[in-house]
């Protein structure tokens, strides 16, 4: 089924995402994860590229594997960084032979080793342009990305909401937004494209925190503040894991149940191809 149908039901999407294991023996873990993850009956599973476009058949592999095997909506990513034109219609067959109906169209990062974005040769420059490739050449439901806090590269919010509509004016579906660990920063952000006439719904994105250190390396690169109440509570039990973990999961809950009541479209979370503590977040909010 396509997403954009799921929304048409009126409910709150739940997702998760997970990324392709660098190492082939870590593959049937990962399967292993989803599987506990598919028993939550999301709405559908991200599957994300590796760095610089790596992964890019295993991203393909592992979404077959979600829509055909574990019986859940798979949204592939796919994205320009080091591909033409000629290869991403490769990709979107590829998707479309396997069954997929879902994309998440993305421009993606640098390469590893590379500050800026270089558009590949016969390819394309940014994510608006990838967009409206897709829909030339697919039945696709197709998400973007949204960010609450502003894009690393964007000067300010304003230029970052122009090229936000250029994406929805394209063709997107829907928006998925970049991890925040401030609600406020979200609803802010969600009355800002409301305003620019952006009218699809926009998927919250929650990481649930899990490592002090990994999440201020994560925090810093995507452009996300962690609140001082929050990062005082991590800086102080850095080096007690339980502790640092235990306090990620209460603020994951206490954020997915203020953004529920608050009328989000649903809640992404960024599991970081880990089962339990998302499995422990999901329960707690859906208890209720």
């Amino acid at each position: 089924m396509k997403i954009k149908n799921i929304f048409e039901k009126n409910k709150s999407i739940i997702s998760f995402e997970v990324f392709p294991p660098s190492r082939d023996g870590s593959i049937e873990e990962l399967y292993r994860v989803i599987g506990e993850l598919a028993e939550l009956e999301p709405d559908f599973f991200s599957v994300t590229y590796g760095a610089g476009g790596s992964t890019r058949e295993k991203t393909v592999e592992i979404a077959s594997k979600i829509r055909n095997d574990f019986g859940r909506e798979a949204l592939a990513h796919l994205t320009c960084v080091q591909a033409a034109g000629t290869d991403i219609l490769q990709d979107i067959g590829k998707l479309k032979k396997a069954g997929i109906e879902n994309i998440l169209a993305l421009r993606g990062d640098p390469p590893k080793g590379s500050e800026t974005f270089v558009k590949t040769e016969g390819g394309f420059e940014y994510a608006s342009e990838l967009v409206e490739f897709i829909k030339l050449n697919g039945d696709f439901s197709i998400g973007v990305a949204g960010y609450p806090e502003i894009h690393p590269e964007a000067p300010d919010m304003e230029h970052d909401i122009v090229n936000l509509k250029k994406k929805t004016d394209a063709g997107a579906d829907f928006i998925i937004t970049q991890m925040f660990f401030d609600n406020e920063d979200f609803y802010r952000f969600r009355d800002i494209t409301i305003s620019a006439g952006i009218h699809v719904p926009i998927i919250p994105g929650i990481f649930p925190i899990f490592n002090y250190r990994q999440i201020s390396r994560i925090a810093s690169l995507c452009g996300a503040k962690i609140p001082t109440k929050l990062h005082d509570k991590l800086s102080r039990t850095s080096d007690r894991s339980e502790e640092v973990e235990k306090y990620g999961i209460e603020h994951a809950i206490r954020q997915g149940e203020d953004l529920l009541k608050n009328d989000a479209s649903g809640l992404h979370f960024y599991s970081m191809n880990r089962s339990r503590h998302v499995m422990r977040i999901t329960q707690e909010l859906f208890r209720k």
